[in-house]
């Protein structure tokens, strides 16, 4: 029916492939911004379990280590 008003099919191809693209890159967006907190909940505990499990290692190991 478009092609009766004079739109080329290479145009509507072209509008459907930008169309999708956009459509893609907005659904990645919208994904990336609703996940967001879980993804800071995440670092946050992997920050927190990191510090819990430091090693702890002597002082004079850590700046001495040579001398002994």
């Amino acid at each position: 029916m478009l092609m009766v008003t004079g739109v080329s099919l290479l145009g509507i191809i072209a509008a459907l492939v930008v169309a999708t693209a956009i459509m893609f890159l907005g659904g990645m967006l919208a994904l990336m911004i609703k996940l967001l907190p879980w993804l800071l909940l995440a670092i946050a505990v992997v920050w927190v379990i990191k510090a819990i499990k430091a090693p702890k290692v002597p002082k004079y190991q850590r700046y001495d280590r040579w001398r002994y």
